[in-house]
């Protein structure tokens, strides 16, 4: 498996950092070819599950993920989601962290990626893509209005 960790700092506090990066459908505006359809009904919690579909046309696959973690920001704390991948090609998972950090907050972003039938040989190429796309993710997130 792929082992992931991106960090970003941001002038933002901590409670609208959070609120970004647990928008789910959201991130589709970062990720080309996606979108992100969740599946249970709001509020975003424990058990919340969402699909990401990448392709283009017919041609594609779906990444189903469960938040099995959630722990959303206190005053002064941080933070701390996890969620599992459930899919037939994409398995894994990934944590979100969001804490204090000056005056505003820091991002951490970790997450163990893993596409069947891949040799393990491709591990480097598989992180290196995945950081690449969590970490544009993220950036957009920040900085959306």
């Amino acid at each position: 498996m792929a082992l992931i960790s991106i960090e970003r700092s941001s002038p933002l506090p901590v409670d609208e950092v959070w609120r970004r990066l647990t928008r789910w459908e959201r991130h589709a505006a970062h990720v080309p070819l996606t979108a992100i359809t969740v599946t249970t009904p709001p509020p975003t919690g424990l058990g919340t599950v969402f699909v990401a579909r990448t392709g283009l046309g017919p041609v594609g696959f779906d990444d189903p993920m469960e938040v099995v973690r959630w722990e959303p920001p206190t005053p002064g704390g941080t933070g701390r989601c996890r969620l599992e991948k459930h899919g037939t090609l994409v398995l894994g998972w990934a944590e979100i962290e969001v804490g204090a950090h000056g005056a505003g907050s820091r991002v951490t972003w970790r997450e163990e990626l893993r596409v069947r039938g891949l040799p393990r040989l491709f591990d480097g190429l598989t992180a290196r893509s995945g950081r690449l796309m969590f970490g544009r993710a993220i950036t957009g997130l920040l900085a959306e209005a």
